[in-house]
């Protein structure tokens, strides 16, 4: 069964992603639910959303938000444990690139965890900062890609 790619339009939907992260960043990795949920987790023009379903079931979400010098901002990448190594990131990435092309976005910016770097990397992007820096207790590295 293929991957589905959900464009977030419903209150439903978007809490949806939101449990995908807690699960992820506030379970896992242990980052304060007041840090990981912010102004930009609304359905609206400022940020915009995606879920991932695999065999009826929401296995991974990301968003993207407005960065400066017409750059889509993307965040929140989360693939719930049992769908990763199965490619679900890669069509998430995919998915959220297509949608920052779709509003007109010329190129794409990250802060990737640097245990998730060489997956960024393989899917071109680059690191721009000059070293890695912490958010919400966590090493990570600004990464760019033109789209």
């Amino acid at each position: 069964m293929a991957a589905i790619i959900i464009p977030v339009h419903t209150e439903e939907q978007l809490n949806q992603g939101l449990d995908i992260r807690k699960e992820v960043f506030v379970q896992e990795q242990q980052v304060p639910v007041d840090l990981e949920i912010d102004e930009f987790d609304v359905i609206g023009p400022d940020s915009h959303h995606v879920l991932i379903e695999l065999h009826g079931r929401y296995a991974a979400t990301g968003r993207i938000t407005y960065y400066k010098d017409n750059a889509a901002k993307i965040q929140r990448v989360a693939v719930r444990k049992e769908f990763r190594s199965h490619g679900i990131g890669r069509v998430l990435m995919l998915a959220l690139e297509q949608m920052a092309r779709d509003l007109g976005f010329e190129k794409a910016v990250l802060d990737g965890q640097c245990q998730a770097e060489g997956f960024y990397t393989k899917l071109g992007y680059k690191v721009v900062s000059e070293e890695p820096f912490y958010d919400a207790g966590i090493l990570h590295v600004r990464m760019e890609k033109k789209l």
